[in-house]
């Protein structure tokens, strides 16, 4: 992931991770044939990433100066690859403060309040699936546009999804980021922020959780459809009743 070499059985150096907590300053290391790639904090200060390539050849390069250049290009991008691999490991873009910021109601820098978009509401779920219709709209949409998409998906008329309450959504979806007004017009496009949002809010909720919950529920009618998942939903719940039986906690 970090030096874009496959590791095999055949690959030399150590691979093993240690974690030392107690009256060291706390720093990384990571080995690849001879090379040394370490992150501690310079002075307590600031987080330093360097590397020491000791033999070119390990990364396919000669030994002449006339390198240098690249060599200097392969230390930037093996660093680069390991600050976005902590990154996304440690706190992805769409972190649990991000996703908090995203459903709760939040005041903006210039002090405008922004209702939440809370998850798993049908409105706010039509409203994230009608974005991704629009994400590949060079132009963007109007105000109208989205309240059609809005409205079919909510399964209602028009009148009913009135276009107050789409000013009032449009709104809240620009004070949390996800869109923005194109200068001079009256047109909307998403925002990097608005579009991988959309897409993941909107994927999770049609492919994980309506069929997931969906496929763990009992089903309805007597008959017992079998699925994977509804059998290890059943598994669970007799495993708990169980050592709740043996703990003499069921009457």
């Amino acid at each position: 992931m970090l030096f874009e070499r496959k590791i095999t059985g055949s690959t030399p150096g150590q691979f093993a991770t240690r974690v030392i907590t107690r009256g060291v300053a706390p720093s990384l290391h990571v080995g690849y044939k001879s090379f040394d790639l370490k992150q501690y904090f310079k002075e307590g200060r600031g987080l330093r990433t360097e590397g020491t390539i000791n033999d070119p050849r390990d990364f396919g390069v000669g030994k002449s100066l006339k390198n240098l250049p690249h060599l200097k290009q392969i230390l930037r991008h093996i660093n680069h690859r390991l600050l976005e691999v902590e990154r996304t490991s440690q706190n992805c873009r769409f972190s649990q403060q991000s996703m908090q910021r995203l459903i709760e109601p939040t005041v903006t820098p210039d002090g405008q309040k922004a209702p939440g978009l809370k998850f798993g509401q049908p409105r706010v779920m039509a409203l994230l699936l009608a974005l991704c219709l629009f994400l590949r709209l060079p132009v963007g949409f109007r105000n109208r546009q989205l309240r059609q998409q809005v409205a079919a998906l909510l399964g209602c008329d028009l009148e009913q999804y009135t276009p107050g309450q789409m000013t009032y959504d449009l709104r809240r979806l620009r004070l949390k980021g996800l869109i923005c007004r194109k200068p001079g017009t009256s047109r909307y496009e998403l925002t990097p922020y608005g579009r991988s949002i959309s897409l993941f809010l909107a994927r999770l909720y049609q492919r994980v959780l309506r069929p997931g919950l969906a496929a763990a529920a009992e089903p309805p009618c007597h008959v017992d459809v079998p699925h994977p998942l509804r059998d290890k939903f059943k598994a669970l719940h007799q495993a708990i009743d169980q050592m709740l039986q043996e703990a003499h906690m069921l009457n």
